[in-house]
């Protein structure tokens, strides 16, 4: 481990969410659930006001409605998460080249490799530097709040930076790690999910200490070489991993770890076809497509799977990427449960077979609704709760809700006061999506 505090872990706060109430005014302060709207839906994100009915990510949809009814629930909108996470992640690089980005909404930050002029790495310097680097992202992202953890290791700058959520900071000084989670409840260290905790209680640990009391034989005996070997480690606060710069991407690809395993196989198909989405739409982005579809799965006793099937053609194409990835799941036994679930697309070309489907095997069932949003590019995209609009008299707003051929729009944007709400037939020739100047139009051309 690092002499010194130098390994900064930025988390941005229920950041689908977040992005959506600074976005749409009237929901500031409100219950907010971000994700698949349907009745197979899967929640993304959830704001903390939601948060505190019980709805977290990964609930269905149908959980989240019951536990919180008068919740907003929007689909999303990753064009905007892209821009606002591309805005914090350049406010990083100018700190340190040396930033790993985990996902649109957290990364890691080496300090110790920092272009700014530091004098030192002391704790009241690294603390300064953090939250200037908070107010920065709060100010050029519109008021998203970020929480941020700083200590000598990965593993413990991203523990603390939950230690003190939404909009907290905590810097680990060097030589306290041990003291600070040796009283913690074990379910602190990443990868301990429910199932680690319960085998975990039956071998009578509850803290990290008594954890730390272990062996690693025991560990290793109870949970599996991976698992046992890492929770070895990280007991005693071991953790030499350095923070690794981006490289040239050679796939592109979407994971995401859940609070709970995950055990419903419908579930766990619908994150993939979300997550497939996702990937579809980074590639198209940069003009990309690919020929290998990989799934990658890490089970609850934190063994990791991966499985891939490679196309005699590329593809951009979402439902193509999330069939074969359901295809690839249909051969896993998940039923001890799922922790993190992942798509990717390796093999990348600058063109697509566009029928290329017509001649593959279909290798898994499809959903019984698509919970995907939004949808694939070029297809009729309907009005989804949260989409972007703009009406030829009444200016810009978003969806509140459509059905029975009416859509519902709230007049009002982050600029704006919240606004008023008015319905339309949903074929009203003055009613538009509304995308940014630099944003192309997927159906022109």
């Amino acid at each position: 481990m690092r002499p010194h505090a130098s390994v900064l872990h930025l988390d941005l706060d229920a950041f689908y969410a977040a992005v959506e109430q600074r976005d749409k005014p009237s929901l500031r302060g409100k219950p907010v659930v971000v994700g698949g709207t349907g009745g197979r839906g899967v929640v993304a994100t959830a704001s903390y006001e939601a948060r505190a009915y019980g709805v977290r990510s990964a609930m269905s949809t149908r959980e989240a409605r019951a536990r919180c009814p008068h919740a907003a629930y929007l689909g999303t909108r990753f064009d905007e998460y892209r821009r606002t996470s591309g805005i914090v992640m350049e406010i990083l690089r100018s700190v340190s080249p040396q930033i790993e980005p985990l996902s649109l909404d957290e990364a890691f930050v080496d300090l110790a490799a920092a272009t700014v002029p530091l004098p030192d790495l002391t704790p009241p310097t690294v603390r300064a530097l953090a939250e200037e680097l908070r107010a920065r992202v709060h100010d050029a992202t519109g008021g998203i709040t970020a929480s941020v953890g700083v200590a000598s290791s990965k593993f413990l700058a991203k523990v603390a930076s939950d230690l003190d959520k939404p909009d907290g900071l905590v810097v680990v000084e060097p030589g306290t790690e041990r003291d600070l989670l040796r009283p913690r409840h074990v379910s602190v260290i990443p990868g301990v999910g429910p199932a680690t905790v319960e085998r975990l209680r039956r071998l009578g640990v509850h803290t990290v200490a008594d954890l730390e009391a272990l062996g690693t034989a025991e560990l290793v005996r109870e949970l599996g070489q991976a698992h046992g070997a890492a929770l070895h480690r990280f007991a005693r606060a071991e953790d030499d991993r350095g923070v690794e710069a981006g490289r040239e991407a050679k796939s592109v690809s979407v994971e995401d770890t859940y609070e709970t395993d995950l055990v419903d196989r419908r579930l766990l198909e619908g994150l993939l076809t979300r997550q497939a989405t996702g990937v579809a739409e980074r590639l198209r982005a940069h003009g990309l497509s690919g020929r290998t579809v990989s799934i990658k799965v890490r089970m609850h006793d934190f063994t990791t799977v991966s499985r891939s099937s490679t196309l005699s053609s590329p593809t951009d194409d979402a439902a193509n990427i999330g069939r074969l990835a359901r295809g690839l799941l249909a051969d896993l036994d998940t039923s001890g449960g799922v922790r993190l679930l992942g798509v990717g697309v390796s093999g990348l070309a600058d063109w697509v077979q566009e029928d290329l489907f017509a001649a593959v095997e279909d290798t898994g069932p499809e959903p019984a609704e698509e919970v995907v949003l939004p949808p694939p590019r070029g297809a009729p995209t309907g009005w989804p709760p949260g989409a972007d609009v703009v009406h030829d008299e009444h200016g810009r707003g978003w969806v509140w809700g459509a059905g029975r051929s009416v859509v519902t729009v709230r007049f009002e944007t982050a600029d704006t006061p919240p606004g008023p709400v008015r319905s339309f037939r949903d074929d009203d020739p003055r009613l538009h999506r509304w995308r940014r100047p630099d944003e192309p139009d997927p159906d022109a051309g």
